[in-house]
């Protein structure tokens, strides 16, 4: 199945799960959509923390992907989506035409699913792909450079690294900046305010066996959070690991 296809399908509502592993090979994105009064803010705002937040592509005045998958429809082809008010989720869906108003801007956005691929043909294991689970995802204490009115802290995603195989997987995701690149941390999960590593704030918890090390990545769920600081009227965004699955492949942004 490729990536049209399981976009095909998720509009039928025929596939609702998180989107890891499916459509190997393919770029995945978060989404943000925001009323356009605030979208040059956020667009700042991103700027000021690519790592936590890069941003691939801009749509105004419209519901369809151009760059990521011409035609895509933002509206419906995305398994899950959570709709904001005041900064507390409020409704998850799997549509959001009835919210749409030419009015909102989406931002698609890097995910750390986009090098999954590269991790896994290099032989390393990713727990949550085997088991079929959502990835851990944590808030943390990392603050984000504030522009305007937008502030927050980032959130992570945590995947158990062999030991051995640690320096690799460093390397090998430093070559995907544009969707998070390289660990934000390792091994120690307290130095960046997770009190407990088995109770993660998004996705499910994974096992951590004693050869391996956790390490962590900055997360496209970081708006999320941002949206809590803010508090900001509406908004919507993909449900945490339900992810809008591109055209694009992920060896389009290996640098």
């Amino acid at each position: 199945m490729n990536a049209k296809q399981l976009r095909e399908k998720i509009a039928k509502n025929e596939f609702n799960k998180p989107t890891s592993g499916q459509c190997t090979g393919h770029l995945q994105a978060n989404m943000l959509v925001i009323p356009s009064a605030y979208a040059d803010a956020f667009e700042a705002f991103a700027n000021a923390n690519k790592k936590a937040i890069p941003v691939l592509e801009i749509i105004k005045g419209s519901h369809y992907s151009k760059h990521l998958a011409n035609g895509a429809n933002l509206l419906n082809e995305l398994p899950a989506y959570n709709i904001i008010k005041d900064g507390v989720v409020v409704e998850t869906v799997n549509n959001i035409e009835e919210y749409y108003t030419d009015d909102l801007v989406f931002f698609l956005i890097g995910c750390s699913f986009t090098f999954e691929t590269s991790l896994m043909s290099n032989g390393i294991s990713l727990r949550h792909v085997d088991l079929d689970v959502n990835v851990s995802m944590y808030n943390t204490s990392i603050e984000l450079n504030p522009v305007d009115m937008f502030t927050g802290k980032m959130v992570v995603s945590m995947r158990p690294v062999k030991k051995h195989r640690v320096a690799d997987a460093c390397v090998i995701t430093s070559h995907y900046p544009s969707v998070h690149g390289s660990p934000i941390q390792i091994g120690y999960p307290n130095m960046i305010g997770i009190k407990d590593i088995k109770s993660p704030d998004y996705g499910d918890a994974v096992e951590i066996k004693e050869d391996e090390i956790p390490l962590f990545w900055p997360c496209g769920v970081t708006t999320q959070n941002v949206l809590s600081e803010l508090k900001l009227p509406f908004a919507i965004t993909h449900a945490p690991g339900f992810m809008f699955v591109s055209d694009k492949k992920d060896s389009e942004f290996y640098v």
